[in-house]
């Protein structure tokens, strides 16, 4: 059972929220505001500023979760969507839902992103193979790959800065 959260309401960040929330409800509240702030910069200059909102977004789930950010070509965030759920400690993903999903809402670019329940962020060899195969389809529709990152709630990795993409 969801225990409430007591919030202060007089403060101004959290002026549209509730005062008792729950605690997916709070971590639903917090995310909006974080991806509303991503949305709302001129560009993205570099991936790690999306991390806050995706270990937020990403970590606290018990299996596999993959979401993707889609950006302009000037790396504007336009939207972020959670496309895919597997299990414990994998996730089949798709090339083509994530081509269409940025086809359709004509992204440039897209950061990859998904959680290990295990609490290590470390790419494992699925990670990097999926990652290239990834770039490589993305490629063909003139959608570059910025970045893949795998979050937990204490740590991140980019497969980017490894060499990975």
């Amino acid at each position: 059972m969801a225990k409430d959260v007591p919030s202060t309401c007089e403060d101004s960040v959290l002026h549209r929220v509730p005062c008792y929330l729950s605690r997916d409800e709070l971590i639903n509240a917090a995310s909006a505001l974080l991806l509303e702030d991503l949305v709302s910069q001129d560009r993205l200059s570099d991936p790690e500023e999306a991390v806050a909102f995706l270990k937020l977004t990403l970590a606290q789930h018990p299996t596999e979760h993959f979401g993707v950010l889609f950006l302009t070509n000037k790396n504007r965030v336009i939207a972020y969507e959670h496309l895919f759920q597997g299990s414990i400690d994998t996730t089949t993903i798709h090339p083509r839902v994530i081509a269409q999903r940025a086809l359709a809402l004509n992204a440039a670019a897209v950061i990859l992103a998904h959680n290990h329940p295990s609490g290590c962020s470390q790419p494992s060899t699925a990670d990097r193979t999926s990652t290239r195969r990834m770039t490589q389809a993305l490629e063909l529709v003139d959608i570059r790959v910025l970045d893949h990152l795998i979050v937990t709630p204490t740590e991140w990795t980019s497969l980017g800065r490894l060499g990975f993409l």
